[in-house]
């Protein structure tokens, strides 16, 4: 039988220096404490194990230890082993410093994240728990590079019922993200020769940077109010929309353009990209399906769960038409990013309607939190008009020409988290520019809402 330090220790790489076991370990140990290596509070191996792990005799570690005692680096207790004192380390001269980091604001009312205090983690640690339980010893291998087959499976039952996806668990490819599913999808496009990609005018610039860092060139399509306007895809070979809730306009893709879209698609072999980043959120209207219904053969379906539940979960899916599943795949270079536990836990959280649960009781709390905004906004700064506020987590904030940048200036002296719409505007977008914030509403936590609508009132004209 092993013994018990063998078992049982705390790891610790050290190499002895210079002459004599003692004195270089008392150096190499004084060393790794004074760097900053060995954080103040670190509990170190004991004589036994560390003796062991080295090579060396245990009185060598034990005098090493007590000259580091004896001398302020080292704290000994019984009962609480060896430990590197808490003191403030102060790195070697000519060290260069750590940046300071950035003052966290007081508010965050940038769009893009949920309010993570919600998250459900109580139903997750159960969901994880039954996954792992039921899941075979194989499931722990690097497994099929498009994901578990159980969350596939899920994913597809679900995206049919509640979005309108025609899905099947064989198309459809888990990633670490909706920018890693985007970096894939970027990757094929250009194996197969795609030279230019459309995008809305309106959207997230590191999608842009994505799609342009794969060799493709992004150019913008028109905006009115019915949505994106398809009439400018002639040239492009695929296009990226949003078309459930408009990120940021906040307006879904009116009828007759998803019809004119899935057609252009259809006539011309290309391909569409569907963001459906917050298409579970909606408040005054029916649900909006997704484009993809319309024609599964030339739509690309991305979802996430970064804004249902957290980004940091880091899991996002593709469903993709027949033939590019494959391909997407293989782009992924054979394995798969996505952590497996983490995949077994969303597809029982899934098949067990803990998800629906859960995304039925967000969708009232930031309900509610919209309508407080809009008429907090409506009563204190009547200047500004509230717009694309029947779905998404966030509101577009239309403000008097000219004061976009001063109002996001103010709420940054204010200590106030805030975009304005030039921050999403495609550089050669062919529109005039709009004064707008857009407001996100999901990041704070339920106690700190109050004080976040007084911020944002107070900087607002009027």
């Amino acid at each position: 039988m092993a013994e018990s330090w063998a078992t049982l220790g705390i790891d610790l790489l050290v190499e002895p220096t210079g002459p004599g076991l003692r004195r270089g370990l008392t150096d190499a140990l004084r060393e790794a404490v004074r760097s900053g290596r060995l954080a103040p509070g670190t509990r170190l191996p004991s004589s036994r194990a560390l003796a062991a792990d080295l090579g060396i005799a245990r009185n060598t570690v034990a005098d090493a230890y007590a000259d580091l005692v004896a001398e302020g680096w080292l704290t000994a207790r019984q009962g609480s082993g060896t430990r590197v004192v808490e003191r403030e380390v102060v790195p070697p001269s000519g060290t260069a410093p750590h940046p300071r980091a950035l003052t966290r604001p007081a508010y965050d009312l940038r769009p893009g994240s949920p309010d993570l205090a919600s998250f459900p983690r109580a139903e997750w640690l159960k969901a994880a728990r039954r996954g792992l339980t039921a899941a075979p010893y194989q499931a722990l291998d690097y497994g099929d590079p498009r994901g578990r087959p159980e969350l596939r499976a899920a994913l597809a039952g679900y995206l049919s019922r509640a979005r309108g996806v025609r899905a099947d668990p064989e198309r459809i490819v888990v990633c670490a993200g909706f920018a890693h599913g985007l970096k894939l999808l970027g990757t094929v496009l250009r194996a197969r020769g795609a030279r230019t990609v459309a995008v809305e005018s309106y959207g997230l610039d590191v999608h842009r940077r994505i799609l342009t860092a794969s060799g493709l060139h992004t150019t913008p399509l028109p905006f009115d109010r019915l949505g994106t306007d398809p009439g400018g895809l002639a040239d492009a070979e695929a296009v990226l929309l949003t078309p459930a809730h408009q990120f940021p306009m906040g307006v879904p893709l009116h009828r007759d353009r998803r019809t004119a879209v899935a057609d252009w698609a259809r006539r011309t072999g290309g391909l569409v990209l569907e963001d459906d980043y917050d298409g579970e959120f909606r408040y005054d209207r029916q649900p909006v399906g997704a484009l993809q219904g319309l024609d599964p053969d030339r739509v690309v379906y991305l979802g996430t769960a970064s804004k249902s539940l957290a980004p940091g979960l880091r899991l996002a899916w593709m469903v993709l038409p027949p033939g590019l599943a494959e391909e997407a795949a293989a782009a992924k270079g054979g394995v798969d990013p996505c952590g497996v536990l983490d995949q077994l836990t969303l597809a029982e959280f899934l098949t067990s309607g803990a998800y629906d649960r859960h995304v039925r009781a967000t969708r009232l709390r930031y309900r509610r939190r919209r309508d407080a905004l809009v008429a907090a906004v409506a009563a204190r700064a009547p200047e500004a008009r509230v717009t694309g506020i029947a779905a998404g987590l966030h509101v577009l904030l239309r403000l008097p020409p000219g004061t976009e940048q001063s109002v996001v200036q103010a709420a940054h002296w204010r200590g106030l988290a805030l975009h304005g719409l030039a921050r999403y505007t495609h550089p050669d977008a062919p529109a005039e520019p709009v004064d707008a914030l857009v407001v996100g509403y999901g990041t704070p936590p339920d106690h700190a809402w109050s004080g976040a609508l007084d911020a944002l009132c107070a900087v607002l004209p009027g």
